[in-house]
């Protein structure tokens, strides 16, 4: 969506659209039960930007339907969307009678919905192109090929073990060769002709096996992980007060988003906000924003969803990081792009021209350079593959843990901040319903579920053992909590009931 038609009202926005006036209202009511909103929405006069993320999702969503296209094609669907939405997505997905040809970094969204992969990949530093065509389940799809990539790997190895083997047994012969022909007299020219002959042919098969190993199964070649490097010792003390945030009102334009905030955030925290879209999170996060960027005992960087807010879209990202544009502080720039797996043809392009998951490298660079220690993220791994995702959160597990940084994130990945934050705020209806650890939050997924959140999904198969009478604790989030749990009661004796 452009930042023209972002601009606009709900109603110009669908009366701009071709074949909106001769759409009935009898359609448009089909249409609206279909998306999930009120037949009233098409005559809105909102602003297009104040609507929640869900909400835009809807209208383009809708905006689309009212072409009758024969098919749908849809870039990144479930970016920036709440639980509810994404759910909503799915179910839109598994239910349309036309095809649905989508891009997704979503892992989860895929498993549930396609029926056939397309896998595209950049390979050798991202200079070969190379795409997979599987008419299976995404599950299926990917455990075979780990396994083909396993067994590729197993044969590769064996193989350059076997030519190593090979070349040192020849180089044995070449050299017992070579000291015999050092060693023969010259009345014995008979055996030196032998020797120079013997010589021959074990070159001869030197280079014989030279070319059949290059023709050698290769070693997997796949799609690299981003990492990111952060410097040492910039991290904020402990207990040190990060934020003394109180709010009576939180406005968008004319709309109140929640009332009556207060935050009280210290130093080496990490700081995970959650909600329904709509409630006010990216808004909240700007206001923080806006208080921490002025402070001088700290330095804040902030991360919005809408990467637009900050990036220049007209330089090059080695332009764009750069700031006195001396040549050693661009030869470090382009050291760190190469570490995350920029290629040199991709420093040169403009800002416009990045992916979604490049433009988010290039900011938490900029983070770096900066030498920030708090950090202001906005859904930070929206657009990055599930590798580039947990790379980021490990990478940020680490600052918090060995640096001392604090960050204060919005994530709608339960998932993600489970393994993530040691303090949730869970914003619904106006207000700041629940706030504690991870522990503490997630002991309330009935409610959590109530506001249209979720709770990790090893915190609901807790809940279900619960429902099926085994005794066990619901206020279990994460995988290896789960897994202590179960263990302790199978060597206790087997199932326990409540």
């Amino acid at each position: 969506m452009t930042s023209e038609q972002k601009d606009m009202s709900v109603s110009a926005y669908f009366s701009q659209i071709q074949g909106c006036f001769e759409t009935t209202p009898a359609d448009l009511s089909l249409i609206a039960r279909q998306i999930g909103l009120s037949l009233e929405f098409f005559y809105s006069g909102q602003c297009i930007r104040t609507l929640s993320g869900g909400e835009k999702i809807k209208l383009q969503m809708a905006g689309i339907l009212i072409e009758h296209p024969d098919v749908l094609l849809l870039d990144e669907p479930s970016n920036d969307i709440d639980i509810e939405t994404l759910e909503w997505l799915e179910r839109f997905i598994i239910s349309c009678k036309k095809p649905v040809l989508y891009v997704s970094h979503d892992e989860t969204l895929i498993e549930k919905t396609a029926n056939m992969i397309i896998h595209i990949e950049l390979v050798r530093r991202k200079t070969l192109p190379r795409n997979t065509v599987a008419r299976m389940l995404y599950g299926h799809y990917i455990e075979r090929r780990l396994s083909k990539l396993a067994h590729q790997k197993q044969v590769a190895v064996k193989e350059k073990s076997d030519f190593e083997k090979q070349q040192e047994k020849l180089q044995k012969i070449m050299q017992k060769v070579e000291h015999h022909q050092n060693a023969i007299s010259r009345k014995d020219p008979h055996g030196g002709r032998m020797l120079k002959k013997k010589m021959k042919n074990v070159k001869s098969l030197e280079k014989r096996f030279e070319k059949e190993f290059e023709n050698r199964t290769q070693i997997p070649d796949t799609e690299e992980a981003i990492m990111i490097m952060f410097d040492d010792d910039i991290g904020v003390p402990n207990g040190k007060t990060i934020l003394d945030f109180k709010k009576d009102r939180l406005y968008l334009g004319e709309r109140l988003l929640s009332e009556n905030i207060e935050l009280n955030i210290v130093g080496g925290r990490k700081i995970c906000i959650v909600g329904k879209n709509g409630v006010g999170k990216t808004t909240l996060l700007k206001k923080i924003a806006e208080e921490l960027l002025e402070r001088r005992d700290i330095k804040a960087s902030y991360m919005p969803q809408n990467y637009e807010e900050i990036l220049d879209y007209d330089k090059t990202p080695v332009e764009f990081l750069s700031v006195t544009g001396e040549k050693y502080e661009v030869t470090k720039i382009k050291n760190y792009l190469g570490s995350v797996k920029y290629t040199t043809d991709e420093m040169e392009r403009t800002v416009s021209e990045m992916s979604g998951g490049q433009k988010a490298k290039l900011l938490f660079m900029k983070m770096i350079l900066e030498k920030s220690n708090v950090l202001i993220l906005d859904e930070p791994t929206a657009g990055l593959d599930p590798r580039g995702r947990d790379e980021i959160f490990n990478e940020i597990s680490v600052l918090h843990k060995e640096q001392g940084y604090t960050i204060i994130l919005v994530s709608h990945s339960m998932e993600d901040i489970a393994r993530l934050a040691d303090r949730i705020i869970v914003m619904n209806q106006g207000q700041i319903a629940l706030t504690g650890t991870p522990k503490e939050v997630f002991a309330h997924a009935g409610e959590l579920k109530e506001m249209g959140l979720d709770v990790p999904q090893v915190t609901n198969l807790m809940l279900a053992l619960k429902e099926k009478g085994l005794d066990v604790p619901t206020d279990i989030y994460t995988v290896q909590q789960a897994k202590a749990v179960l263990k302790q009661i199978l060597e206790g004796g087997g199932n326990r009931r409540a």
